[in-house]
């Protein structure tokens, strides 16, 4: 970093200690700091950058942290932006928060920021899953939402989403609007009001039960065999349960019930909310260590499946016994597959299928859900990372009525049935795969004999994720490094398969818009993508094979894992 950088950074850090706006104990916690240069630098190097997925970061002082003052300039940018918009009627919020440390009270300062600026804000009076806000922005006819989450991060993130009037994440164009209205303020021109006087003007609206009701009613309907749970299957089936001390305890139990099944246990360790989820390295359920409770557990009680939700329940995860009996944790493009032809075999079989259906997917994700798609005569169309895209196409159509959407999903856990919300719903995926799992039980096979059906039928469909963490400065330029050595230098071939097609998304390509993202497709049908994440430090590298055995895709996969990775690794 150069000099100038460096005295940019200290200028900063002194500013936050001589602002008569921020309190003493953010002060102290920065003299605490003092003379430690690189904790400085990664504290003051930039402010926390409003994306195109809102705020997130590690919590604490410093321009670039999640803390009173970042989360109030965003939302007086984001209200300011409303105001801007709205044309002399008064907008309205809808906020939810999650179960991490200072959630509660970024969400009720988020309310007084906007209540100080005459907008009108419905929150919730406790945690509540993520796609409920985005539900509860639709029923309510809301001008925006905002749900305070950092997602599956460790604890020491938080997060800040901001959602348009359709219940979907802020698309670019509306984000870019918000981050220029957010620069264009300091802490100066936050405005706030006490809870007393937002209360008393009617701008502070506290959301009852009735909305959960509301919410879990909608989701119930989509279940596609309710009446086959009514029965015996209902009390047999065994579902062993994991929230991982987030949102998804009491939605996910009720939605279950609200089917059939009463033979739900949930893992007690991780039944409770807590910020510092203190049973698990991550609170992830893309990773097998997260469920290693609740697999203990699935052993005692013999259960036929285990489903897991993430802190703000957008995200699910499931584990199923495979053919020698053990749980192996299912990832998230079987998952989506599996859910695929679940509700469109159903749907044929009724005769309800749409001729104008489409599955929605990121370019990220397996082909595997999309070769079912199609041949039940349904239309795949992909996205680019990140639901807010999903969220987007299926606005569209529900505007235009050119697509009937019947599907939406991407491979990090993500998954949406029903047109009710614009963004992943861990409460509907859960009930989904266990209504599946019990369905195709009734016909004497589990989810992983589907499964091995469906690669039988389309090919053995094999995925891969690697990611590196690069945090700070320092992991920003490491990142960048990392994409132009492979924009700038492509490779002719990898693991000894020519490259095909090369393809640079920063330019916008295949109707999407410009991203950071490349990605490959080699001669026999492999691919893998390289994409930095838009939500964490990290550098992501997506995997995909397809060959005529488990055997042969396992060994292709290998092979272009270790070959990719070793380039990969060699400039980090």
């Amino acid at each position: 970093m150069s000099s100038i950088a460096n005295e940019t950074i200290q200028s900063r850090y002194e500013a936050w200690l001589n602002d008569p706006m921020i309190d003493e104990a953010t002060k102290s916690e920065l003299r605490g700091i003092a003379g430690q240069e690189k904790e400085i630098t990664d504290r003051f190097y930039r402010e926390l950058e409003f994306g195109t997925g809102g705020l997130r970061g590690v919590m604490g002082a410093g321009t670039n942290r999640m803390n009173a003052y970042t989360v109030g300039k965003a939302t007086q940018g984001l209200a300011n932006w409303l105001l801007a918009r709205a044309g002399g009627s008064v907008p309205s919020v809808v906020i939810a928060h999650d179960s991490r440390n200072n959630s509660p009270e970024f969400a009720l300062d988020s309310a007084l920021v906007l209540a100080g600026n005459g907008i009108k804000t419905y929150l919730f009076r406790g945690l509540r899953p993520t796609p409920q806000l985005s539900f509860a922005v639709r029923t309510l006819g809301a001008s925006s939402g905002i749900v305070i989450t950092a997602s599956h991060n460790p604890p020491e993130y938080n997060g800040y989403k901001a959602y348009g009037s359709d219940g979907c994440q802020l698309i670019p164009e509306d984000a870019e609007q918000v981050i220029a209205a957010i620069g264009a303020i300091g802490f100066d021109a936050i405005k706030r009001v006490s809870q007393e006087d937002a209360e008393a003007q009617g701008l502070l609206v506290w959301l009852e039960e009735d909305a959960d009701r509301q919410y879990i009613d909608t989701v119930i309907g989509e279940s596609l065999n309710q009446e086959l749970l009514q029965g015996e299957l209902g009390e047999r089936f065994s579902v062993v349960f994991t929230p991982l001390h987030g949102t998804g305890n009491t939605p996910v139990r009720e939605a279950l019930k609200g089917i059939g099944f009463r033979n739900v246990h949930v893992v007690p360790e991780q039944e409770q909310p807590d910020g510092y989820f203190s049973t698990v390295k991550s609170p992830n359920p893309e990773e097998r260590e997260a469920f290693e409770l609740a697999i203990r557990l699935a052993k005692q009680v013999n259960a036929d499946i285990i489903i897991g939700t993430d802190p703000d329940a957008d995200r699910m995860g499931a584990v199923v016994k495979d053919n020698k009996g053990e749980y192996v944790v299912l990832t998230g493009n079987q998952s989506g597959a599996l859910m695929v032809h679940y509700k469109l075999s159903v749907l044929r079989d009724r005769g309800l299928l749409p001729d104008n259906g489409v599955v929605i997917k990121t370019i990220v994700t397996s082909e595997m859900g999309a070769d079912i798609a199609r041949s039940y005569g349904a239309e795949v169309e992909n996205t680019l990372t990140g639901f807010k895209y999903i969220g987007e196409k299926m606005t569209r159509y529900e505007q235009t009525g050119e697509r009937s959407f019947l599907f939406g999903y991407e491979e990090s856990y993500g998954y949406l049935s029903g047109t009710y919300a614009r963004d992943k719903d861990a409460i509907v995926a859960a009930m989904l795969i266990c209504e599946a799992a019990a369905y195709y039980s009734s016909q004497g096979k589990t989810l992983y004999d589907v499964l091995e059906e469906l690669y039988g039928t389309f090919g053995y469909y094999l995925e891969g994720l690697e990611s590196r963490t690069l945090k700070g400065f320092d992991g920003v330029q490491k990142i960048g490094a990392i994409m132009n050595d492979w924009r700038e230098n492509p490779p002719v071939e990898v693991a000894g398969v020519k490259i095909a097609e090369a393809l640079d998304y920063s330019g916008g390509l295949e109707g999407l818009r410009p991203e950071n993202v490349l990605k490959y497709k080699l001669e026999d049908g492999s691919w893998f993508c390289l994409r930095p994440s838009g939500t964490e430090p990290k550098i992501k590298i997506y995997f995909g094979v397809k060959k005529e055995s488990s055997q042969a895709s396992a060994s292709a996969l290998r092979a272009l894992r270790e070959t990719v990775m070793s380039r990969v690794d060699g400039a980090v």
